[in-house]
């Protein structure tokens, strides 16, 4: 037996250990969250915002909602816009110290997992940017400790936390379908989840849950089921495709290869042992569910934007558990993990430098020299100040090729301008066709309302891909009349270009928009790509 001794001053070690850590990482992510420019899809939600609805065609309502709240408290800005997200995703380290306890009750287990949630990259920097993964992962958290207390403890508030936790999965993502349904095979495969069908408590969470898929349901009524449509058909081809083999590289390096490996042990282990009951049940269905089911999912469904933080939930219960299983397998060797950690303090430094680096011109020019260019986070302030600049010289209405480039420049000139998009591809292909056509800043409310009026046209030249490029290009000068270029941004030797042109709004009839060789968009760009 330990001495009683030993045991206070390791917790107080282990305590005082994640206390600094948890400092010294929240300084860092609040210094990102106030510099770091935002990428297209966050000033997007920064838009949505400002239309506050039950839901929209990407979303549910909650991201727009604490953004909101955000600049109502701190006015506009990066911070301003961010801060909500900020203090949700530092929660995170708590939320695993509180499952471990309950779990384990062990007090140093519970300091223990915080820690290695803090090496974890994928969650220790979660907060920096303003996007729905921040309270959608927060809320599944809160569900599965909320969950383990009501299997333990059948009592009214732990049933009440449980609700609310799932109602705010569905305020964030519709990917809250994913807890929903490990949280059925908790109470289908496990014998103590069998015996949940029978408590009052388990009904009670699950009528609180469908509150929160309310606004879904309005938001996909009031659009005729666009958000759906987009998630489940639009988004996934729903066919094998073998790239998507390469996830568990993918998640390796976000999680660094070694810390990966032992929680992929941790996996198999809890997996082993779940029929051993509490915890291990609970343990072995979520997060084997999330690291499985995504990846069977990733073979078939969106094989385009970023995934790797979606199997993210299904580690922190294992991040829970790690301090218990290296504790009884003495077989690891003291230099395996030292170097596991070691490994996984450098990949978390390497992220949040990289993100430091995206915040500043310099930063970013050395990033582009590595081969690293972070193409998402920069150009947004030059293009805002050029738009200002111009439209004082040539007022008209302020048009933008794409969603991304209007929701950046809007965001630079703090809304007071209203910023049309063109029927871009890249509008359609994340989802926003629908919501800019409600919101009648699409082309078709532009000439309803502006037809034959002065425009200034922004066209970012590399937005789309490579093959889609030309064909869009071309067709610009079918979107604006008597086209005139004025000013074009060349950043970063021509890793970000963005050209602007004066003219008018064509009228409503004109449907001219067929690619066009002669088009004065396309040749210039094409000119400013080949001097490159």
């Amino acid at each position: 037996m330990r001495d009683a001794g030993s045991v206070a001053v390791g917790l107080a070690r282990w305590r005082a250990m994640f206390v600094i850590a948890f400092a010294l990482i929240f300084i860092v992510k609040l210094m990102l969250a106030a510099t770091l420019s935002p990428f297209g899809d966050e000033a997007f939600y920064w838009q949505e915002s400002r239309h506050l609805a039950w839901g929209y065609s990407d979303l549910p309502p909650l991201t727009a909602v604490l953004i909101r709240v955000g600049e109502t408290v701190a006015g506009h800005g990066l911070l301003g816009m961010r801060w909500p997200f900020l203090i949700l995703g530092s929660l995170l380290p708590w939320l695993v110290r509180a499952f471990a306890r309950e779990a384990f009750t062990d007090e140093c287990a519970g300091w223990q997992a915080a820690l290695f949630t803090l090496l974890l990259p994928l969650g220790s920097s979660l907060g920096v940017l303003a996007v729905p993964d921040v309270p959608l992962t927060i809320a599944i958290m809160l569900a599965m400790v909320a969950l383990m207390r009501a299997m333990d403890r059948d009592g009214l508030r732990d049933w009440l936390l449980l609700g609310v936790a799932l109602a705010m999965c569905w305020l964030s993502h519709y990917r809250a379908a994913m807890p929903m349904l490990l949280g059925l095979l908790v109470c289908v495969l496990t014998p103590r989840g069998r015996t949940l069908w029978r408590r009052p408590g388990l009904w009670l969470a699950l009528c609180v849950a469908a509150l929160g898929l309310a606004p879904l349901l309005i938001s996909n009524w009031q659009q005729r089921g666009a958000g759906v449509a987009f998630q489940l058909v639009e988004r996934n081809p729903w066919r094998f495709h073998a790239d998507a083999l390469v996830q568990p590289l993918e998640q390796a390096v976000a999680c660094t290869p070694l810390l990966y490996a032992l929680l992929l042990w941790a996996a198999w282990i809890s997996w082993r042992r779940r029929k051993d009951v509490r915890p291990w049940d609970v343990i072995a269905i979520v997060s084997c569910g999330f690291i499985v089911l995504y990846f069977v999912l990733g073979l078939f469904a969106d094989d385009v934007r970023f995934r790797a933080h979606w199997p993210l939930p299904g580690y922190l219960p294992l991040l829970a558990a790690l301090p218990v299983l290296l504790r009884e397998q003495r077989w690891w060797s003291r230099g395996w993990l030292i170097a596991t950690f070691a490994l996984a303090v450098a990949g978390q430094a390497g992220g949040l430098a990289y993100l430091g680096l995206a915040a500043s011109d310099n930063g970013a020019r050395m990033l582009a020299g590595l081969k690293m260019f972070p193409a998402r986070f920069v150009g947004w302030r030059e293009s805002g100040d050029m738009a200002r600049q111009l439209l004082a010289e040539h007022p008209g209405v302020l048009v933008a090729d794409n969603f991304m480039l209007a929701a950046e420049i809007d965001f630079q000139l703090a809304g007071v301008v209203p910023v049309f998009v063109l029927d871009s591809p890249l509008n359609a292909k994340h989802g926003r066709a629908p919501q800019l056509a409600l919101w009648q800043r699409d082309e078709t409310a532009l000439r309803m309302q502006h037809g034959g009026q002065p425009m200034l046209l922004a066209v970012d030249e590399k937005a789309l891909r490579v093959r889609e490029r030309a064909d869009w290009l071309r067709s610009l000068c079918g979107r604006i009349d008597d086209a005139l270029p004025l000013s074009r941004l060349d950043l970063f030797d021509g890793r970000r270009r963005m050209a602007f042109y004066s003219g008018a709004v064509p009228l409503l009839h004109a449907t001219a928009t067929a690619p066009d060789d002669r088009c004065i968009v396309w040749q210039r760009a094409y000119a400013a790509e080949s001097a490159h």
